[in-house]
């Protein structure tokens, strides 16, 4: 593995997670 693809798969980790928090976030302020 590349430790290019390395980064390229944590910053996608890292978004999907960002996401998933944001959704929370926003059903519990509703």
């Amino acid at each position: 593995m590349n430790p290019y693809d390395a980064v390229g798969l944590v910053l996608t980790v890292a978004g999907l997670v960002y996401l998933f928090v944001a959704l929370l976030r926003s059903d519990k302020v509703r």
